[in-house]
């Protein structure tokens, strides 16, 4: 272990080196049936089997549901077991949740066992209908509890006390319900779960590892150790799917990182249920064709490319209408229209925060009539105490401190600029936090050496997040923009004493959008991040910029 891997181990208070940097299968996953209700979770799954019951996996439409549901799905069909039917809610028709209507469909198919992922955990109501059309279900999730539990099978959820790891996502918790089925039938001699290898269920980590980082839950602990297996499956992952839109999207499988996950396969997983598609993506996750890979891996990139295209121009629009309505100094933006897709308001919001401080909420009309709308803030408050503090202009609202959503009536969604503005000044706000970065280096210093260095303390994510690097006085030799909408900025870093030079950059930023605006022959200090830098061959590395700001002495 370097010298700098110590420091940056020290730093993060990390005291049991060994297991951070070495995850093990055995030591760091922990026993299935130590969640609550895991028992009797399996024992009513083996029943339905024995009873070859009609068995439906309704899950969430993002990024977790949908890897969560292609998990189940590659389950049953390991066993042999073909009467299942998955059920994807659409995201603007339908939203998220467990809803009426989709549960009346299943109940007139046939089916009497229901398996959530990432959703049910709230779903009191529903689940109560459910049972009065003859079904019974089973809750896997990872969402906060309330007070009251849904009246059902099993409510399987690491934030139940009895669970020693309480941050899996919804895919890990469908996954340790199917570790649990194999334990169980392989200990009662059932002969489809003997007929499988022993250890199979771990080529479902590739799965695990998407929805782990694509859901941001903290990359420690078990969910690190998940992370880190479901890496090196992916690697190897023989999923047609996933192989084919790696192919098109020029990224080695065998290098694949999170970044991977979070920058390109997650994005595309999520635009297919942005676009009213989520079928399409659970397809390409599971599909066994070589023609039908290619085919959904191709549409799956068209959906991304329209969705950013609609995005632009949700943006576009809005920019000239934060221009009209508001100041640089305003702290709270709130910009909606009902042409506009509230699955896309997030993504809109977030572009519009860059360069502001403060908070940026954007609303849409969903296929039902319903204002929905994205919260985005800079850190400088919760989104979720504002949404608390504005509760009686809001119907319904969540999320988490940083990105929040919530639906509003047509009658107050005229007021709500005002009333979010109010609740924001009532909140004892703070400044928005400085980066402080972990290393101070040189430009001399930047290369593969420092890269694997770093390397050894990934996974990276939530709980777990990249070293930052600060560069201090280093000369700008060049400074230009990206990308075919010229959105991203690259700066040229140079050291004049030994004529070193490395390239920094940032998506979806301006020069305009740092502390300082780097200027060509300027002496700059940069905070950024290290990334290999693929575009320019196997051994290069960059600097994906954080902030630029005048030169430390």
């Amino acid at each position: 272990m370097s010298p700098l891997v110590s420091e940056l181990l020290a730093k993060r208070g990390i005291v049991d080196t060994e297991t951070f940097l070495n995850p093990q299968w055995e030591r760091d996953i922990h026993d299935p049936f130590l969640l609550t209700d895991m028992d009797r979770a399996v024992g009513r799954i083996l029943a339905a089997l024995r009873g070859n019951e009609k068995i439906a996996i309704y899950a969430d439409y993002d990024c977790d549901g949908v890897p969560g549901a292609a998990l189940l799905s590659d389950f049953f069909g390991k066993i042999g077991y073909k009467n299942i039917e998955v059920y994807i809610p659409h995201r603007d028709r339908e939203g998220y949740g467990m809803h009426e209507s989709a549960l009346k469909t299943l109940s007139e198919s046939g089916v009497s066992l229901i398996i959530t992922v990432d959703v049910g955990t709230v779903a009191v109501e529903p689940i109560a209908y459910a049972n009065t059309l003859g079904m019974e279900v089973i809750v896997t999730d990872h969402h906060d509890l309330q007070e009251i539990l849904p009246n059902c099978v099993a409510v399987i959820n690491p934030k139940r006390a009895s669970y020693p790891f309480p941050h899996l996502c919804g895919a890990g918790t469908a996954y340790k319900l199917v570790q649990a089925l194999f334990i169980e039938g392989r200990k009662q001699a059932i002969p489809e779960f003997l007929a499988v290898p022993l250890g199979w269920e771990k080529w479902l980590l590739d799965l695990v590892a998407i929805a782990t980082v694509a859901d941001m839950v903290s990359l420690i602990g078990e969910n690190r150790a998940l992370v880190y297996f479901g890496l090196m499956v992916l690697r190897k992952s023989p999923r047609k799917g996933l192989r084919a839109l790696l192919l098109a999207l020029n990224i080695r499988q065998s290098e694949l990182t999170e970044d991977d996950i979070g920058f390109s396969i997650a994005p595309r997983v999520n635009a297919a249920s942005r676009m009213g598609e989520p079928e399409t993506a659970f397809r390409l996750l599971t599909t066994q064709g070589a023609t039908e890979a290619e085919h959904l891996a191709r549409h799956l990139e068209e959906l991304n490319t329209k969705r950013k295209s609609t995005v632009a121009a949700m943006v576009k629009e809005a920019k000239k209408r934060l221009k009209q309505r508001y100041a640089l100094a305003d702290k709270v933006v709130v910009l909606g229209d009902t042409e506009w897709k509230p699955a896309l308001a997030g993504l809109a919001a977030t572009s519009l925060l860059s360069g502001r401080a403060g908070v940026v909420c954007v609303w849409g009309k969903d296929g039902n009539g319903v204002l929905k709308g994205s919260c985005r803030t800079d850190g400088s408050v919760s989104v979720v105490e504002l949404f608390a503090r504005a509760r009686d202009s809001l119907i319904e609202y969540g999320g988490h401190a940083a990105s929040g959503g919530f639906s509003v009536s047509h009658d107050a969604v005229h007021a709500l600029p005002d009333v979010l503005a109010r609740a924001f000044c009532d909140i004892q706000s703070t400044p928005r936090p400085i980066p402080e970065p972990d290393l101070s280096v040189s430009i001399r210093e930047i290369g593969m050496a420092l890269w694997r260095d770093i390397a050894r303390l990934a996974p990276f994510g939530v709980g777990n997040p990249k070293p930052l690097l600060c560069v201090s006085r280093t000369v700008v030799r060049a400074v230009k923009l990206f990308g075919k909408e010229k959105n991203h900025t690259e700066v040229q870093c140079a050291c004049d004493e030994s004529g070193a030079r490395v390239r920094a950059f940032q998506f979806f930023k301006q020069p305009s959008d740092f502390t300082v605006v780097p200027e060509e022959g300027e002496v700059l200090s940069v905070v950024a991040t290290l990334e290999k830098d693929t575009f320019r061959g196997s051994s290069a590395v960059a600097l994906r910029l954080v902030d630029i700001a005048h030169a430390r002495s």
